[in-house]
């Protein structure tokens, strides 16, 4: 048995980039939901949360319109040069951004609130600007709640399959991740090959929760 090392490689890279993209995005989103008082807030909150309960591939189907040659993003793409995202790298990205949104905007969003004002407020008397009050208090003091997201976004976005079959298909090289190399494994009728890549999914997912909950916790104890 052979093991397909861009695949993997594919999909750790496409969850790094993710995560990363997230953690970009994710921070001021989650600052403003823990902080704003606006009525439309939590409509903000529950379009960030819809991916927790929106069936992947009707996400998948929406965001294949949306970036198609048809649509409006698609429309934006090739005016610029860029040609269209479905079955691209980049597609993959975007699609995976949008699903695995709230896995890091929410543990941040909690971090934050559970922080609490008063810390702010201090630094506040002693004559901290608000850039400095957030990078200096409010994010050292949110540290769980980026480990948490970082790390469920990342393992969030190695085992997607509905988004990524729906926009990206299975293009070797290209969007081939490890989800659909198990389901064409499966459908080949490979068990070894679907086993392997399986059981190792299976160990990767244990580790990460694992991970996660034990540094958590160490950070918690620490007073972080």
């Amino acid at each position: 048995m052979t093991v397909d090392w861009l695949t993997v490689w594919l999909t750790v890279k496409l969850a790094t980039t993710t995560t990363l993209v997230l953690l970009l995005l994710g921070t001021p989103l989650a600052w403003w939901l823990a902080g704003s008082r606006a009525w439309w807030r939590e409509l903000v909150g529950t379009l960030v949360a819809l991916p927790l309960v929106l069936p992947p591939t009707v996400l998948g189907f929406y965001l294949l319109l949306m970036l198609g040659p048809d649509g409006p993003v698609g429309a934006v793409t090739q005016t610029l040069g860029l040609g269209t995202l479905p079955f691209t790298f980049p597609g993959l990205v975007v699609g995976s951004v949008i699903y695995s949104l709230p896995f890091v905007v929410q543990p941040i969003r909690n971090a934050f609130e559970a922080t609490g004002t008063r810390p702010l407020e201090v630094a506040a008397t002693l004559r901290a600007s608000p850039l400095r009050r957030f990078f200096t208090v409010a994010i050292p003091l949110a540290r769980p709640g980026f480990l948490t997201g970082a790390v469920l976004g990342f393992a969030h976005t190695v085992g997607e399959f509905g988004v990524i079959l729906m926009i990206g298909g299975n293009i070797p090289g290209q969007t081939k991740v490890i989800s659909v190399a198990i389901y064409d494994h499966v459908e080949s009728l490979e068990w070894s090959q679907a086993h392997w890549l399986s059981g190792a999914m299976l160990l990767f997912s244990f580790l990460v929760v694992y991970t996660m909950y034990h540094t958590e916790r160490r950070l918690r104890r620490e007073g972080m």
